[in-house]
């Protein structure tokens, strides 16, 4: 650190997240599939030669917070030395610094001298990863192999180009290859891209500088997160939250922390959340620190640099066994989202009673996903993955705002227009569900209502949700906002409520209308705005 002004630490710093945001620009403009192109469901991240963070996209958070693992997890099983300029590394599984199988991770070391200096890595959810059911998300399952192709490090791509034979291997266990192939190419990119980004700042200011501002850049966010941490509240605060179910229509599972503050480090230990269960919600250990960087850092430090050392202050604690912790077999790809949600709003009911203030009240903290699949006129899949957003809750400034999503999620819709135009389905309705935020000082926002008609035969719905049962709960005596809910209505006319975790066939002439939660009240109804103050 020492010569390297803050003016060009600054440069260096908006050098390497401009990289990073160019790199997310570049995957959705450059993939086939409306999943990357139109919702943006993908991140892109910049970490130094060790795997540290060191820039990202504004993307995804639940993302963010797994690829600060993903490169130091990935260089434990592929040392450095196997490494060559050119090279783009896939992966996808969940116990190497991952989440669930179909968000897959493209890794490419940026090369000085001969040794790597850094690597950029484009996440991107794959559409389909193979699996029993299309769309690889399987309500049923019961194993990991059940859910998808599990892909270890390999070398996808090297200098000389992609490596045909074991792009051939993977797109056969794969549906919709073109789409897919499509995608795997806008993943290694924006990765080349990076890399000579990089090299243009090294050329400016030296390799030296660079790493010099990157260290530097480290202990400032330390420094600050330190800093922010001493400010809270210090003691040990508790909070849970509930899945609706076990993913197998059980009872519901507990995510439960402990949080203790003292010296500018926030230690959370999640020991007593409820053990792995038999359906597809659990996650991973780098998930449960995905969602604790999340929340710590829209507590205490929004404004932070997001890199390894605002991680440094950081203590993640989950118990071996547990939901947050499972076996390798266990199916887990809905936990990714779904139980992600949970934790972060654990995090966030440990402190309703010292910092209401900070808070916002419960949202809709679930994917909302339903899944259509089915094949084209040409006989090739098509598969619609749409999540829906809900209320935002209330804070103590303000009601919640309309249909979002909130915390670890930031994928944004696929525009009726698409829908109708790619795949056998038509947008009937599309509107605020009136009256579903709960009541209080400031309402929730509300809600969505959407109905989707199936204009063609045997197409594959999954729905995969949470919020049904459990709703979003209000804060500091604000009510709670209503549930989701899904109604499939049959051409037939018969009519049921979908659970939150299921597979049916649609056939022409169904409809499905999914009525999303609404937002939690804050503050008790009955207090006005001027006692507040």
């Amino acid at each position: 650190m020492t010569g390297t002004d803050p003016f060009t630490i600054e440069v260096i710093r908006h050098g390497l997240t401009q990289a990073a945001e160019e790199m997310s620009l570049t995957v959705m403009r450059a993939a086939r599939s409306p999943l990357l192109r139109e919702a943006g469901d993908l991140s892109s991240a910049i970490t130094d030669a060790g795997g540290l963070l060191i820039a990202q996209g504004r993307d995804i958070p639940m993302h963010m917070g797994v690829m600060s693992f993903t490169v130091q997890e990935f260089l434990k099983h592929v040392p450095a030395e196997r490494l060559a300029p050119g090279d783009v590394w896939f992966l996808n599984l969940p116990e190497i610094g991952g989440n669930h199988l179909p968000d897959v991770k493209a890794i490419r070391p940026v090369f000085h001298d001969g040794r790597p200096i850094a690597y950029a890595v484009s996440l991107a959810h794959w559409a389909d990863i193979g699996g029993a059911v299309p769309g690889s998300y399987v309500p049923h399952a019961t194993d990991a192999w059940q859910e998808g192709v599990r892909m270890p490090p390999f070398r996808l791509f090297s200098a000389a180009g992609p490596d045909r034979e074991k792009l051939d291997m993977l797109l056969a266990n794969i549906r919709g290859p073109d789409e897919r192939e499509g995608d795997i190419l806008a993943q290694a990119a924006p990765c080349r891209g990076a890399a000579e980004r990089i090299d243009a700042m090294i050329a400016r200011h030296g390799v030296d500088t660079l790493q010099a501002a990157i260290e530097a850049l480290h202990d400032r966010s330390a420094r600050q997160m330190a800093e922010a941490l001493a400010a809270l509240p210090q003691g040990t605060f508790h909070g849970e939250d509930f899945l609706d179910d076990d993913g197998h229509g059980g009872p519901p599972a507990a995510v439960r922390v402990a949080i203790t503050l003292s010296n500018g480090r926030a230690r959370f230990d999640f020991s007593e959340t409820d053990d792995a269960v038999p359906g597809p919600l659990n996650t991973t250990r780098f998930i449960a620190a995905a969602g604790a960087y999340y929340a710590a850092k829209a507590m205490a430090g929004p404004d932070i640099q997001p890199n390894g050392g605002l991680y440094r202050q950081l203590d993640i604690i989950t118990r071996p066994g547990s939901l947050l912790d499972p076996p390798s077999d266990k199916p887990v790809v809905g936990g990714n989202h779904e139980t992600a949600q949970r934790i972060a709003d654990a995090i966030f009911l440990a402190f309703k009673d010292v910092l209401p203030e900070r808070l916002t009240a419960g949202g809709p903290t679930t994917s909302g996903l339903l899944l259509f699949a089915g094949r084209d006129s040409r006989d090739r899949w098509t598969t619609l993955y749409e999540v829906h957003g809900g209320g935002e809750g209330g804070r103590v400034d303000r009601d919640g705002m309309p249909v979002l999503r909130v915390h670890m999620s930031n994928v944004m819709n696929t525009p009726v227009e698409v829908i109708e135009q790619d795949y056998p389905l038509a947008v009937e309705r599309h509107a605020l569900r009136r009256g579903s935020g709960g009541d209080g000082l400031h309402r929730g926002g509300d809600g969505l209502i959407r109905t989707y008609r199936c204009e063609g035969d045997n197409v594959s719905l999954t729905t995969m949700f949470e919020r049904r049962i459990v709703p979003p709960y209000g804060m500091a005596g604000g009510e709670p906002g209503k549930p989701f809910c899904v109604i499939l209505e049959r051409a037939d006319g018969s009519v049921r409520e979908l659970t939150g975790k299921t597979n049916v066939i649609l056939q022409r002439g169904d409809r499905v209308t999914l009525e999303s939660s609404g937002g939690g009240g804050w503050g008790r109804p009955d207090d006005t705005k001027e006692g507040l103050s």
